[in-house]
């Protein structure tokens, strides 16, 4: 299975957080999985990264060029597929992947697990999505989108369309599992 990992380019981060892509690496590889990554050398894409291959498993790190041309591609990767652009690449990653991870990250980690988390929601994929968070992060947006729900905006099935864990061992286990696909009704697909 090829795993999806979204998280963090940020090098102003706190250590834990690479210590905690680093685990999530060598429990990828040590479970016989490739991962799928922005291919970015730098911060936890690039700990990610080379902890798959220190345990022996592939990568695939997917990049447009316009990041290539300023120097922070993983080009250790076993495959560094480069796009035109932002969408080309978050397309490959896409169809490259038989599951997603969220692991800490800033804007861009989220504007990917929106698009992946909608894409489920819809019943688009049924491909795994797990959120990967020790120490409480993305309490804040699971709070929103329980206020969303309360207030209408989405539908329960938004619940079902992805797990929340504190753990590498469980988030894996999450992955590893099949999950059902989430079928959105006429009625429920012109809600909000």
């Amino acid at each position: 299975m090829f795993i999806c990992v979204f998280c963090a380019s940020s090098q102003k981060i706190d250590r834990k957080y690479l210590d905690l892509a680093h685990d999530v690496g060598a429990e990828l590889a040590r479970r016989g999985h490739g991962l799928v990554s922005g291919g970015a050398i730098v911060s936890c894409m690039g700990e990610v990264a080379r902890a798959v291959r220190e345990g022996g498993g592939h990568t695939v790190g997917v990049m447009p060029q316009v990041l290539v041309d300023i120097e922070i591609a993983d080009t250790d990767s076993g495959e560094l597929i480069v796009t035109a652009d932002m969408r080309e690449r978050k397309g490959m990653m896409d169809a490259r992947s038989d599951a997603f991870l969220v692991l800490p990250g800033g804007i861009g980690t989220l504007e990917e697990l929106f698009e992946i988390w909608t894409s489920r929601v819809l019943g688009v994929h049924d491909r795994p999505l797990v959120v990967l968070d020790p120490w409480g992060l993305y309490a804040p947006l699971r709070l929103l989108v329980d206020g969303m729900y309360e207030q209408g905006f989405t539908r329960p099935n938004v619940f079902d369309a992805i797990s929340w864990t504190t753990t590498v061992e469980e988030a894996f286990d999450l992955l590893e599992r099949p999950t059902p696909q989430l079928r959105p009704t006429a009625e429920e697909l012109g809600e909000s």
